[in-house]
């Protein structure tokens, strides 16, 4: 699917259809022709539209013949087969040519839509540079949002474990944790480019772009510190909750033993009384009784002592 949008001189973002000077080019999922087409009427080498569709690339920045390539993880939610949610993440790709932006994504990304509904305050087509760092931005927004669901997810999830260990809840916490490290290594990913951004002379960056680019890697630090954060709380959760369980499994199964043992005494008694042999008091009366009473005995005993030793 491809969009083109430029913001005109009275800084509203229109929709159009033709490539234009100082437009924006938004790309999801585009075909082999749209992405052939592109390439060839801005002179953008096919790599550059390429590897952004690629959900394995890491995020880097390069330049070739004045087009600078900005990839960046930007974090997805999307749902499991079970219907539990999950936070990923994805590579979009920024194109920054003489003549427009291209943004380009394998999917449809809610961030872009924030662009295309003009909800940026300061956002224009035609300031590329600023453009970037807007997305970017927003990015580290997104995931410092996401990762605050998260944390209210795993707390909820926290709170039904106390009530009952259910698998259901045991896989969602594994979500969270395999959704925390995806985010960790795309925001140290994405602060190595950030960087590179600042040092070096990939794109012109005035006065007013170099402070919001700054403002960008403090939102990402945080974002990334919040992650490590969390990571390492909920890994020593989950190996508390194997513990708990590992517990309770014990606690269960010496319960179960002790009432083997207690039931097994009556059982012993009456099997004796059974038997086709002489024993005591099988002509008296009330022998029945005294069978009865001496199961009783020893079964009180016997639980007694084991509720002493606390084994149930």
């Amino acid at each position: 699917m491809k969009k083109i949008y430029l913001t005109d001189e009275n800084g509203t973002l229109q929709e159009i259809n033709d490539i234009a000077n100082g437009c924006w080019i938004n790309l999801v999922a585009p075909t082999d022709q749209e992405i052939n087409q592109i390439a060839d009427q801005l002179d953008i080498p096919l790599d550059f539209l390429k590897d952004p569709l690629d959900e394995e690339e890491r995020s880097r920045i390069e330049k070739d013949n004045g087009t600078v390539l900005i990839i960046v993880n930007t974090p997805l939610l999307s749902k499991d087969e079970n219907g539990l949610p999950i936070y990923d993440t994805i590579p979009l790709g920024m194109i920054i040519t003489n003549e427009c932006f291209i943004t380009i994504c394998l999917k449809d990304n809610p961030l872009v839509h924030v662009f295309a509904q003009n909800k940026v305050k300061q956002f224009f087509t035609y300031k590329k540079t600023r453009f970037s760092f807007q997305i970017l931005y927003l990015i580290s927004t997104y995931f410092l949002k996401y990762l605050k669901q998260i944390i209210k997810k795993t707390d909820k999830i926290e709170n039904e474990l106390h009530q009952s260990m259910k698998n259901k809840e045991l896989f969602s916490l594994l979500n969270m944790q395999k959704s925390l490290v995806y985010f960790t290594t795309s925001l140290k990913s994405n602060n190595i480019v950030m960087q590179k951004m600042l040092k070096s002379n990939y794109l012109k960056i005035y006065e007013d772009d170099q402070e919001l680019l700054e403002d960008v890697i403090i939102e990402n630090q945080q974002a990334i510190e919040m992650a490590e954060t969390h990571t390492t709380i909920l890994s020593g959760m989950m190996d508390a909750f194997a513990s708990v369980i590992s517990n309770n499994v014990n606690i269960v199964m010496k319960f179960l033993t002790s009432i083997t043992i207690i039931m097994a005494l009556p059982t012993m008694v009456a099997s004796f009384y059974g038997m086709n042999v002489p024993v005591p008091f099988q002509d008296y009366p009330h022998s029945f009784l005294i069978a009865i009473i001496i199961s009783v005995i020893l079964a009180s005993v016997t639980a007694l002592i084991f509720w002493k030793k606390r084994f149930f």
